[in-house]
């Protein structure tokens, strides 16, 4: 009988041995699978932040295009951008390295674990040739700004050139007006000079002896005695005196000689032209 026992308990610890085996390797396997999952996910969640990183990579690269396509003049708002733009492709650069990096580690991971990840490994490909897309974009868009700026700079090369030659121009045009001024007025300037009779001699202008008519002298006649005007405005001349006479060969129907309200005498030139034909001298005598 107590043999009979033995053996019975013997078979119920074998039973309940075998049963806790079986619910080990069962708690084993969930944990696998669940371990499996926990990882899968993880990789999806990165591969879904790698894609959201490279749209938003995407949506930058094609700001910068519009930006370029759009600074190509010369103001200082333009150089502004060009600036930034120099700075935001540098940036962008390094992001696109560092994701190209994650995709990498993330591939490596995919490869090492156990089970069916095609669909990400496909996405992960697509997602390479994404980012190859936009560094060749960036790349572009690196050159183009360089032609743009080089371009910038010999049209301001070219303006500066051409400013230098405005300035030459203008100056060359200033100094011939200048010249042009100054010979005009030269050719426009006269000189009169009133005086008695023995004035007139004494500063040489006249020479005169008994029963010898008024010469006028040629030359050596004292220049600074005359008065200086411009033919163009000078049309009246206040003799302040009641007896006047003009000596030099200015026409008689040029000018006249006229009263004013004060009794003295007055020359009023009728035909400038012609008054200054024949010199740019006038001489009269008054008393």
């Amino acid at each position: 009988m107590r043999k009979i026992f033995l053996i019975a308990a013997a078979g119920m610890l074998t039973l309940v041995s075998c049963q806790q085996k079986v619910s080990d390797a069962e708690s084993m396997e969930v944990a696998s699978v669940s371990d499996s999952l926990r990882i899968a996910l993880a990789n999806q969640d990165s591969l879904l932040t790698l894609m959201n990183d490279v749209a938003d990579g995407m949506a930058q690269i094609k700001q910068m295009e519009n930006i370029l396509s759009t600074t190509t003049d010369m103001s200082l708002e333009s150089q502004d951008k060009r600036k930034q733009l120099r700075n935001d492709i540098l940036i962008i650069h390094q992001a696109l390295q560092m994701r190209r990096d994650r995709l990498n580690e993330l591939e490596t991971k995919l490869k090492k674990s156990t089970g069916d990840n095609t669909t990400l490994q496909k996405s992960i490909q697509t997602l390479k040739q994404q980012i190859t897309d936009q560094e060749n974009t960036i790349e572009t868009l690196r050159s183009d700004l360089a032609t743009a700026n080089a371009s910038i700079q010999k049209l301001t090369a070219n303006v500066d050139s051409l400013n230098t030659e405005v300035a030459s121009i203008t100056a060359a045009k200033n100094e011939i007006e200048e010249e042009a001024a100054t010979l005009t007025s030269e050719l426009n300037t006269c000189y009169y000079a009133l005086g008695s009779k023995k004035e007139l001699k004494e500063h040489k202008l006249i020479e005169t002896g008994f029963l010898r008519k008024t010469k006028i002298m040629p030359q050596d006649f004292e220049e600074g005695y005359f008065t200086r005007a411009d033919k163009r405005t000078l049309l009246n001349i206040d003799l302040h005196s009641k007896k006047a006479n003009v000596l030099t060969n200015q026409p008689k129907d040029s000018y006249e000689i006229v009263d004013t309200p004060n009794g003295s005498k007055m020359l009023k030139i009728l035909a400038p032209a012609r008054f200054w034909n024949t010199s740019n001298f006038l001489i009269i005598e008054i008393d």
